[in-house]
């Protein structure tokens, strides 16, 4: 299987504190990754530099199959390359219906083009009830956003960056707030979009990374302390003192 992203000897400073330091780590085309490790290990920076955010010192980090440098490349053009971004907070458009966040989705943000002559196309609306079908919010086409419960907006989100067809899907901290069923079905939607793209998800939650069944990173002052199945990581001894013993 071949990389899809490689972070390689990445370090990023802020007012003298190191928050990246010398990273390196490599993520396949259709593959899950958690991310985990104290606060302050790293893990949101490592998504800013990412998505073009933040700018590090030093270091490469190469994408897809030609190897292009993201970090030459502007927030929006990583967008256009096929990276997505979840934030902790959902960001749907509360007033609008479930359908018309999904289409506003669909409609290529990435274009500069006016979305005011847009019209949906027959096979527009068949995405969106596919997308929908597919986070679970099939029954909620019609219902203003602002009515979810605050997992719902999540899958929504999540079927929002879906409908721009990412190769790589950066979620950070999906479980939390949710309840127990809505944890479920996000762990059940994730590892369905991790079949055909990589998903790379920061969690705190242990028992949620464990229901994501994949390869873990614990991060640690910025660098990578372990890597493996979740037991190989939690049976490390310096992760158990750095992270797990706290």
């Amino acid at each position: 299987m071949s990389n899809l992203l490689e972070v390689s000897g990445v370090s990023v400073t802020f007012d003298g504190f190191r928050a990246i330091n010398n990273l390196s780590f490599q993520i396949g085309s259709a593959e899950m990754r958690a991310i985990i490790g104290p606060n302050g290990a790293g893990k949101t920076t490592f998504m800013d530099i990412v998505t073009g955010k933040t700018r590090p010192d030093s270091g490469k980090v190469l994408w897809g199959e030609k190897t292009q440098n993201l970090l030459k490349m502007s927030e929006a053009r990583i967008a256009q390359a096929g990276i997505g971004r979840k934030f902790q907070r959902p960001t749907v458009f509360e007033d609008q219906s479930v359908r018309d966040n999904l289409m506003m989705a669909l409609q290529n943000p990435r274009a500069p083009v006016p979305v005011l002559f847009w019209r949906p196309a027959r096979k527009d609306s068949t995405r969106v009830e596919a997308l929908a079908e597919q986070i679970g919010l099939a029954d909620a086409l019609a219902r203003k956003s602002g009515e979810l419960s605050h997992g719902q907006k999540q899958w929504l989100e999540i079927g929002m960056l879906l409908a721009q067809e990412p190769r790589l899907l950066l979620v950070d901290e999906p479980a939390a707030g949710m309840t127990l069923a809505e944890r479920e079905h996000t762990t059940d939607l994730l590892k369905e979009a991790a079949k055909s793209r990589a998903v790379v998800v920061v969690e705190h939650d242990m028992e949620f990374v464990r229901r994501l069944e994949c390869k873990v990173t614990v991060l640690h002052e910025g660098s990578v302390l372990a890597e493996g199945s979740l037991d190989h990581v939690t049976a490390n001894q310096e992760v158990i003192d750095v992270y797990l013993g706290r």
